[in-house]
């Protein structure tokens, strides 16, 4: 049995199937086309969402760990806020006890925030721009783009004094016309040099936390005079090596130190808490997995009636071409290559059905406005819709395939 010519030959009576009954095929199509373009259309939707969402979470950092007095919660049931409300807050002091003593990591720093702070440049201000007061090391651990000017200098940040890393909004609002680097911003009345300018974040769907667009930094004790008094809550975070994949090490060492610094009993609990960015990515995860299955959901009953539609269509085949069967059994024609034959043939129908599904997603995706959401149709999506369309082929024609394989070849013949 020649393979090239199995092929060849199911693609034409295919072909021929399609333009000798087009609207009874295309009606029948309609259903495969219909499904295929559900699941992938669903799924290239959930894959921007996620994409955005992730891409938001990247100020978090990558392979951190945050010390915290709250751990995160993420809706996995009652968050009993009451029983960590009384914890100590992490203190300077425990951020440079750490720094000093942990090994496995990469870098320690500290950081806190206030939000709607005013800021002001001559005649031109913004409101609600977001104030971060971090460590030195604080860009070594976090997505920090400096798209022009410099990151604190060592320094700066030891010295605590009047220097500022701004967003591109900010950027833009309060130095229209100029580069900002070099010049000053008032803070609360406080001159700060501008030293940096990060790149522009643009617009997302989804704002977890403060937008770099419109966030200004200054050094950790800067922030911590200006706006912490008697109360902080600040944030301390330990980025891990990639020597450490599970960040176990990093995390063992972490609760060694702040237990023995906190002067916890063995069998008391932590009074602090380990927030891992991952926490969130699962969290993500889970929330689509949920939209993945709704969409095989939607799709499935559509593909079931483009299924027993591409069945119809072999069933009439398979009798319209009896006395054709019969033919090329005589002829020699194995029960093994009519079956294949007719079952390329329905493969080749759904992939068709399927195709079309694909094309209508792709031209969505380009021509449909999303605002924020790049929605991009990706090579896994389409593998995904042609693989799909081909199971639907195979399952709607191996039993028309089937039943022409075994057919008597001497009836066939007669049957005309």
């Amino acid at each position: 049995m020649n393979p090239i010519r199995l092929v060849l030959e199911s693609f034409r009576f295919a072909w021929q199937a399609l333009r000798a009954n087009l609207l009874r095929t295309t009606l029948s199509l309609l259903g495969v086309t219909i499904g295929i373009f559900a699941i992938i259309a669903v799924f290239t939707i959930v894959d921007a969402l996620e994409n955005s969402m992730r891409s938001s979470l990247n100020f978090l950092g990558d392979k951190v760990i945050y010390v915290q007095k709250f751990p995160w919660g993420f809706g996995g049931g009652p968050y009993p806020w009451w029983k960590y409300f009384n914890r100590p807050s992490p203190t300077y002091n425990e951020y440079k006890f750490l720094d000093r003593y942990v090994e496995n990591r990469l870098a320690v720093a500290i950081m806190d925030d206030k939000g709607n702070v005013p800021l002001k440049n001559g005649s031109n201000s913004i409101d609600g721009s977001y104030v971060m007061g971090v460590s030195f090391n604080y860009d070594l651990i976090t997505d920090f783009p400096v798209s022009n000017g410099r990151y604190f200098a060592v320094q700066e940040v030891e010295a605590s004094r009047e220097v500022a890393i701004i967003g591109d909004e900010i950027a833009k609002t309060l130095f229209p016309n100029s580069d900002p680097v070099g010049q000053t911003l008032k803070l609360r009345g406080i001159k700060f040099q501008v030293v940096g300018v990060l790149e522009r974040q643009g617009e997302n769907m989804f704002n977890f936390g403060p937008g770099l667009d419109l966030t200004c930094y200054i050094p950790y004790g800067t922030f911590s005079k200006l706006f912490q008094g008697n109360y902080a809550e600040p944030t301390i975070i330990a980025k891990g090596l990639d020597t450490d994949p599970g960040l176990q090490e990093l995390e063992g060492e972490i609760i060694g130190l702040m237990r023995s610094r906190r002067s916890i009993k063995p069998l008391e609990e932590n009074n602090f808490a380990l927030n891992r960015p991952e926490m969130a990515a699962g969290a993500i995860s889970s929330i689509f997995s949920v939209l993945g299955i709704a969409s095989w959901v939607i799709g499935g009953f559509s593909l079931l009636v483009g299924g027993f539609g591409i069945a119809n269509i072999m069933f009439v085949s398979v009798k319209e071409r009896t006395n054709i069967i019969g033919i090329q059994k005589s002829l020699g024609a194995k029960n093994s290559f009519i079956l294949l034959q007719f079952l390329f043939e329905a493969i080749f129908l759904s992939l068709i059905g399927g195709g079309v599904g694909i094309l209508l997603v792709f031209l969505i995706t380009q021509v449909v406005p999303m605002g924020s959401l790049e929605a991009t149709l990706s090579l896994n999506r389409i593998v995904m819709g042609f693989s799909i369309a081909s199971v639907i082929g195979v399952l709607s024609g191996i039993i028309p395939a089937a039943l022409a394989a075994r057919l008597d070849p001497v009836i066939a013949i007669r049957s005309k």
